[in-house]
């Protein structure tokens, strides 16, 4: 087989087979194939889609490129939580600690960064120390100690999708379908956890734009959790703006710590305790939504959370400290605050270009290899519905120099829209999809 015809039968609309898929993962994974043909075919894919048999084969060659876990094996019930991305979205910071700390397991692989979306391995290496790339044993040895691992992309665990991840991030090839459902669910399926929750999101923050395409991907990725006889659940959710106040990786990871201490911004808040009791009543341990709401909550005001957090820091070699004060975290060595320029009802927040302008101040990629300075980002002071008189502070700009700040003051002033009229944001949860046998073998763009 050559590289450069199935490139072309992708992108001339032909289905490729099981065999063409296993093989072009597995040369891109050795290295055989360079990253500017793999990047052709994932362009490729992004215009002419795939069916749900190739996405079905895509996932599991991505699943089987390294070691896999299969946790459920060793440990029962065992949960993974996944978002697929968006603007302020420090979810699983939150989810992930609640849930090992209301007596479920937690075995998450998690990436990093795509695009404008922040990635929740970014936000914990702002913690001195910690370590992300955990080997087979390793990730074994703290899930089983400790009850919860965050553990993001390595050479062992879906190696192809950790190749790839990077790839389409500096490629214009995020926002497909099949790429974005094979990748996340290859790293559930290496993994092998019991019970996984997806959180699919859709605005002007999220990859897909109108709940239609996320309830598209949401079904795709459930159908394949079905079929690998893994438990799934999505949850739609708005990323129409910005997730809570904070954007930017460190200013994120503080934002959560407050959540799980109980004084966060509740939007986010009720977001993260309705997914956490979502997951303990998939596994079994309450009853139904509002007996597991009781128990998490307990859990938050208990302290238990947020100690299950400064535990697993501990674990993968973080500083404890982090968690418990804060104020450690080094600040942005420019902090500049922008004032509403007149009065009225915040109508709308572009959330994308709010994501976009996080990156230009250090807090993403542009190149793949490219640093992040997780210092930088923004603080939003309110949010859609409040009403603002003029020279209120609007956000607060945290950036390495005041040349970064004068390069994206106006372009983030045009990502509000105003009204005289009172506004009321849309719900957070749009709908959730349980398992359910699929009709599926259409073409998937």
């Amino acid at each position: 087989m050559q590289a450069s015809e199935l490139i072309r039968k992708k992108r001339d609309g032909e289905e490729l087979s099981t065999t063409e898929i296993d093989w072009l993962i597995e040369q891109y994974t050795q290295g055989t194939i360079p990253d500017y043909q793999m990047s052709a075919w994932l362009m490729a894919v992004y215009w002419r889609g795939m069916t749900t048999r190739e996405i079905s084969d895509l996932t599991l060659a991505m699943a089987h490129s390294g070691e896999e876990l299969h946790v459920r094996e060793t440990i029962s019930p065992v949960i993974d939580k996944h978002s697929t991305g968006g603007v302020g979205d420090k979810i699983t910071l939150v989810v992930a600690p609640l849930v090992a700390a209301c007596g479920v397991a937690v075995g998450k692989m998690t990436g990093r960064g795509l695009g404008h979306t922040g990635g929740t391995i970014d936000k914990l290496e702002a913690i001195p120390g910690f370590r992300s790339e955990l080997s087979r044993s390793e990730f074994m040895h703290i899930l089983l100690k400790h009850n919860i691992v965050l553990a993001g992309q390595s050479t062992d665990l879906a190696p192809a999708d950790g190749k790839l991840y990077a790839l389409r991030d500096v490629t214009g090839t995020v926002e497909s379908i099949p790429l974005i459902a094979a990748s996340i669910m290859s790293k559930k399926l290496a993994i092998g956890c019991s019970h996984l929750l997806l959180d699919v999101k859709f605005g002007s923050g999220a990859f897909m734009k109108t709940p239609e395409r996320a309830r598209e991907l949401a079904t795709t990725m459930v159908d394949i959790g079905r079929n690998a006889h893994m438990q799934t659940t999505a949850a739609i959710t708005s990323m129409q703006q910005p997730l809570g106040h904070a954007v930017g990786n460190a200013l994120e990871l503080i934002e959560a710590i407050a959540i799980l201490q109980g004084h966060g911004p509740q939007d986010i808040a009720d977001l993260c305790y309705h997914e956490v009791a979502e997951l303990l009543v998939m596994t079994g341990k309450a009853a139904d939504i509002k007996a597991a709401t009781q128990v998490v909550k307990q859990a938050v005001h208990s302290g238990a959370g947020i100690a299950k957090l400064t535990e697993v820091v501990a674990a993968q070699g973080g500083n404890p400290h982090y968690i418990e004060q804060p104020h450690l975290f080094p600040s942005a060595p420019v902090q500049s605050l922008l004032l509403a320029p007149h009065s009225a009802y915040i109508a709308g927040i572009h959330a994308e270009q709010i994501g976009f302008i996080s990156m230009r101040l250090g807090g993403g990629r542009f190149k793949k290899d490219e640093q992040i300075d997780t210092r930088t980002g923004l603080v939003l002071h309110a949010k859609i519905g409040d009403y603002l008189q003029a020279g209120d502070p609007l956000v607060d700009v945290h950036a390495r120099n005041m040349t970064d700040v004068d390069a994206i003051r106006d372009d983030l002033l045009r990502c509000y829209t105003w009204s005289d009229a009172s506004i009321r944001p849309d719900p957070l949860v749009y709908e959730i999809i349980h398992p359910w046998t699929f009709a599926c073998d259409t073409t998937i763009l």
